[in-house]
């Protein structure tokens, strides 16, 4: 990542000292509309529209990614929970029979062990 962000760095630094030598005025035609700039500005807006167009189509991967992640964390919470309550029937079997109580008590959360 760090790489990366480096590279991007570098790049931008390259972009920028190109575009500070070249500040000729030119203009951009895009259908009807016109601008004329120098060619300094319009380098980096057009660097800073194709940044923008970057994001506006990871976002939505994102987005789902992060309500994926959410629901996994949940049922990891989920999973650990049950196998919390299997340990725990496991110990106490070992120990002693269960009653049907004494499962139904752990299965509801509470922790039951006989040496308590």
């Amino acid at each position: 990542m760090a790489i990366l962000f480096i590279l991007g760095l570098l790049l931008g630094a390259i972009a920028v000292m190109f575009s500070l030598q070249n500040i000729a005025v030119v203009t951009v035609t895009f259908f009807n509309w016109q601008f004329t700039s120098s060619l300094a500005v319009i380098l980096i807006l057009s660097i800073l529209a194709g940044i923008l167009i970057t994001l506006l189509i990871l976002l939505p991967g994102s987005i789902g990614n992060y309500f994926k992640y959410k629901s996994l964390k949940k049922e990891i919470g989920k999973l650990e929970e049950e196998l919390r309550k299997q340990r725990e029937l496991t110990l106490f079997a070992k120990i002693t029979p269960p009653t049907p109580k004494n499962i139904s008590d752990i299965e509801n959360g509470a922790i039951s062990h006989p040496n308590n």
